[in-house]
């Protein structure tokens, strides 16, 4: 997966030197904001924490801060997303997806199923760190019934390894046994199969149950659960299956119809950058009769536009 994401780090790096150069952008009257855009998409995550640095040492100011008090809109908001760490990204994220009225299902659902182990622990350790709360304390006090104990898995970060071949077979069984075949539905199945085995052997459990049943597993998910739980167990099918698909699935999401869900917009495309957004272009243009870099040119605009086109970085005609 390395390397495929659409933003790389510059060669002849000097941290200062862009320091300075973001400070000059924000001096004085009005705001150079197409040098801000340009110099921040065309530099990786981690050179733009050194650029914070910097700037705090060469000017005892906060560079977010500043960005914060020039910028404004969407704008801001997917500029202050790309000088976060991806862990402090992903934690802020999680932190307002939980707190206040309502809980954002959406961003909770998206973090949780597509990111690695690895990536979980992180964001465990990050969030107790940065909240003193337990990230599962905090998700299990805003949510309830199936959908709970599915995140409450993928916090355990605990997914098998590899391909148990011996029970692919009766992993779809089981699966079939539980939703198709009887009146009623065994979350239970669902809930420990799709939440436990790993992507590879799911695949493969995927296809054992299309022999079986007759169904893809998502027809039958649609048809078997519903709310937070059907929107979980798809989410982690479609990850299981593709993650650079499933983020092309809601991204075209977040941008089909009328209006546009900015809050996805920004956290996909800040949050796989530098992962696997030339994966998510190449899938997107595959799922759907049109490019991720039109699809954007015509559902936003002025600078916000701008930035996310540089992040795109390309067109799939």
């Amino acid at each position: 997966m390395a390397g495929r994401g659409t933003v790389k780090p510059q060669s002849g790096f000097d941290a200062n030197k862009d320091a300075e150069v973001l400070f000059k952008a924000m001096k004085g009257l009005g705001t150079d904001e197409a040098t801000i855009l340009q110099l921040l998409t065309s530099r990786s995550n981690a050179q733009r924490q050194q650029i914070k640095t910097a700037y705090k040492t060469l000017h005892g100011k906060d560079l977010v801060n500043d960005l914060k008090s020039e910028l404004g809109g969407k704008f801001e908001d997917l500029v202050v997303g790309l000088m976060a760490t991806p862990v402090m990204f992903d934690v802020t994220t999680l932190r307002n997806a939980i707190k206040g009225a309502g809980t954002n299902e959406k961003a909770l659902i998206e973090i949780l199923a597509s990111r690695t182990p690895n990536e979980i622990r992180e964001i465990i350790k990050t969030y107790k760190q940065e909240y003193d709360h337990n990230l599962e304390d905090d998700v299990t006090g805003d949510t309830s019934g199936h959908f709970k104990r599915v995140l409450v898995i993928l916090l355990q970060a605990n997914r098998q390894q590899g391909v148990q071949t011996g029970n692919i077979q009766s992993d779809a069984q089981a699966l079939f046994n539980a939703g198709e075949k009887k009146y009623g539905t065994d979350e239970d199945e669902f809930i420990t199969i799709l939440g436990n085995r790993s992507a590879e052997h799911l695949r493969q459990v995927f296809d054992a149950y299309m022999k079986l049943s007759g169904f893809q597993i998502e027809e039958s998910i649609q048809r078997e659960t519903s709310g937070g739980l059907r929107d979980v167990l798809l989410a982690i099918v479609k990850c299981a299956r593709s993650v650079p698909a499933y983020f092309a699935e809601c991204l075209y999401n977040s941008m089909k119809g009328a209006g546009t869900d900015d809050a996805t917009l920004i956290r996909i495309m800040v949050s796989r950058s530098e992962i696997d957004l030339l994966d998510i272009r190449a899938e997107f243009r595959k799922l759907f009769a049109t490019s991720l870099h039109k699809m954007i040119q015509n559902d936003t605009s002025g600078d916000y536009r701008k930035t996310l086109l540089l992040l795109c970085a390309g067109d799939d005609a």
